[in-house]
């Protein structure tokens, strides 16, 4: 690691880019000795990337997100996954991501005194996430061995529907509503997961879906990759209820990086500045306060702002904070303390 701050990333796709790169078991040496896109080892450590909530994603063959219609879009959602098809690319992600433990490259965690125990070691810290639950059978024993393997984090859904509830879809203008919520098995899975203190994602939920979470959690609401919608009018960015709502109940969100998330026209575009990441913050700041907002950066998984780069760009941002007047020890929280401290709440 070097000297930069010690970032905590919510949410990438690293696990997703090793396991479609090295079906033959490749992926210690392709994270060590450059994997291409944002995350490898080299990069982890250029950004002091010293812990992240690493995305487990069955991908949908075929599909296209193309987020760049001149005046808006609404990208056709793929259908649902079956759980039959679903978990043994979920295993093989979790696989590689025990794989690289075993190989020292990675620390595998459970909990956030493991990953501060990581950092003072320098050894990137790890955290199993799994997003969309299309891997999780009704009987929930894949998820009694998702959470043996190490699972922490779980978004009942990406944007196409599970048979745990639906998603919002990639859509630009538009709100969170766009449909039914949490079906029956869905509310179930919320209980199995605060039984079992595994953190909720509500990134991807509808807005109905969000509400159903609120009632049935007791935990604290957590969106991992999410920007607020009064900036940009995104389905995917969270409405000022929602983040009121999240505030109340002392849960944070994650600022996405990916790009369409952050212009104001929506497109999965160039940003060459950091200026609307620096809003995005700083609105964030203003609604859930100063121990809600952390980055979930969607590294390997979208386009991100050309300052950037990859994961070894993370100390333009902290740069870039700095220079909007924000505070060391703010700046030390949204890189690195709020995600520790969501964790142990999430886990008491």
């Amino acid at each position: 690691m070097t000297d930069a701050d010690p970032v905590f990333d919510g949410h990438n796709d690293m696990l997703l880019k090793l396991w479609r790169m090295a079906p033959e078991g490749r992926a210690e040496a392709l994270f060590e000795t450059g994997a291409g896109g944002h995350l490898d080892l080299a990069r982890l450590r250029a950004g002091n990337m010293a812990a992240g909530l690493y995305a487990m994603f069955v991908p949908s063959a075929g599909f296209e997100m193309a987020m760049d219609g001149p005046e808006g879009y609404d990208v056709p959602l793929p259908a649902a996954i079956p759980q039959a098809e679903a978990l043994p690319v979920a295993i093989g992600q979790a696989g590689i991501l025990i794989g690289l433990d075993r190989a020292g490259l990675l620390r595998l965690c459970r909990t956030a005194d493991e990953a501060e125990a990581a950092r003072r070691d320098g050894v990137p810290a790890a955290f199993l996430h799994l997003e969309g639950a299309e891997a999780i059978d009704p009987d929930f024993r894949a998820l009694d061995v998702l959470q043996a393997a190490g699972l922490v984090s779980l978004g009942p859904v990406w944007s196409r529907p599970t048979a745990f509830g639906h998603g919002v879809p990639f859509r630009f203008p538009s709100g969170p509503d766009t449909g039914p919520g949490l079906t029956d098995l869905g509310r179930d899975l919320v209980r199995q997961c605060d039984a079992r203190r595994i953190m909720l994602d509500l990134s991807h939920l509808t807005e109905a879906g969000f509400w159903d979470v609120a009632a049935l959690s007791d935990r604290p609401l957590v969106a991992t990759h999410s920007n607020a919608h009064a900036l940009v009018p995104h389905a995917r960015n969270l409405t000022d209820r929602q983040l009121d709502a999240m505030r109340e109940r002392g849960g944070m969100v994650g600022v996405n990086l990916a790009t369409a998330f952050l212009r104001e026209d929506g497109r999965m575009d160039d940003v060459e500045t950091l200026e609307p990441v620096v809003r995005q913050f700083a609105y964030l700041v203003e609604r859930l306060g100063e121990d809600g907002v952390g980055l979930g950066s969607d590294f390997d998984g979208a386009h991100v702002p050309t300052p950037i780069g990859d994961a070894g760009g993370l100390p333009a941002l902290a740069a870039a904070l700095r220079a909007a007047q924000f505070g060391e020890a703010l700046v030390g929280k949204l890189l690195w303390g709020n995600w520790i401290g969501t964790l142990r709440a999430v886990q008491a």
